[in-house]
């Protein structure tokens, strides 16, 4: 990766096109695209916002509550994001680098069951330089 690229478009225009990937990233991998994502870039940190990013599967679980033994169902959908997550990760990493041409150095995620909200945090190796809205 090189480090010091200047992109050919501008902030917004690369925070909508992240946006629109990683939902047909989801669309494409889980069946499920999210509502609506937004992406934020600020210095060397990508944060994405996914709304309504529960599956079909997920919602289902969590509607049933409980297990024939008792227990509760949320630890198990917990259990399924977190293996989604992790499913989906090497195409992120793969979206983000090749959209920046800057390296992934960690990625950070969660999911609010009770929301639906999934907010991922992507570090990269260096601050991502745009194009100027200058005419």
């Amino acid at each position: 990766m090189t480090d010091s690229i200047v992109q050919t478009q501008s902030q917004g225009q690369v925070q909508r096109t992240l946006s629109q990937q990683i939902q047909k990233l989801y669309k494409s991998h889980i069946g499920h695209a999210p509502g609506k994502v937004t992406c934020q870039i600020t210095n060397n940190t990508i944060t994405f916002l996914a709304e309504d990013s529960l599956t079909k599967l997920e919602r289902l679980l969590l509607k049933e509550d409980k297990r024939d033994d008792g227990k509760s169902t949320q630890v198990n959908v917990e259990q399924v994001r977190d293996d989604l997550d992790k499913a989906l990760r090497p195409a992120l990493i793969e979206i983000v680098q090749t959209t920046l041409n800057l390296e992934v150095v960690d990625i950070l995620s969660d999911t609010t069951l009770a929301t639906g909200r999934t907010a991922i945090v992507v570090v990269l190796s260096d601050t991502p330089h745009f194009k100027s809205n200058d005419l």
